[in-house]
């Protein structure tokens, strides 16, 4: 069975990616279940840019693996585009959710909801062979919520409303998040080029 590495340390990005895969014959592995331990740094300034130096730093070293990275983000209108790139450590810290969503919280302070319009952004490259790279982005539309509401305590997900379904990602099943989020529309994308390589 081919075997491909999430180029990830992310434990909800890997189950995500895990999920939405589960039906292919693939073996789905993570950096850290691949015996990897590296930190590529993201220099890129767009989501697919550093999508692809992961994927491609990753594929250098195992050749003999498929190699698919996942670079995410939140894109503000208010905020040009903010905090886009630097998402993940928007209030300074690295991977710090709570201090990120304090910090877009106070940002928007005083906006009404029409002037809260955001969208996540997800862009995928899977590296298959040495002349064989997938590049796919998924969007999805939402505002930001003037509160956190919902159990799921990843990322933006507890100030993300998507108005058709009245919730934010955090307050969304797993089930349900994994049908229309950013990075479940890009894999969508995905799956339909995997199948064309036919694995």
């Amino acid at each position: 069975m081919k075997k491909l590495i999430i180029a990830s340390n992310n434990a909800h990005k890997i189950k995500e990616i895990k999920d939405i895969l589960k039906d292919f014959p693939i073996e789905v592995v993570s950096l850290r279940e691949a015996g990897i331990d590296i930190d590529v740094e993201e220099t890129g300034t767009t989501f697919m840019e550093n999508s692809y130096i992961k994927a491609s730093e990753i594929f250098k070293l195992r050749q003999d693996c498929m190699v698919l990275s996942d670079d995410s983000g939140l894109m503000v209108e208010a905020l040009d585009g903010a905090p886009g790139v630097y998402s993940a450590r928007f209030a300074g810290e690295h991977g710090n959710d709570k201090k990120n969503n304090e910090k877009l919280l106070q940002l928007l302070e005083g906006k009404p909801m029409e002037e809260r319009k955001a969208k996540f952004v997800s862009a995928i490259v899977l590296i298959a062979g040495l002349s064989e790279v997938i590049k796919v982005q998924g969007e999805i539309e939402g505002y930001i919520a003037f509160e956190t509401k919902g159990t799921r305590e990843f990322g933006y997900d507890p100030l993300f409303y998507v108005p058709e379904y009245n919730m934010t990602f955090a307050e969304m099943s797993d089930e349900e998040k994994n049908k229309i989020s950013h990075r479940a529309r890009a894999m969508q994308k995905l799956k339909q080029q995997l199948e064309s390589l036919k694995l």
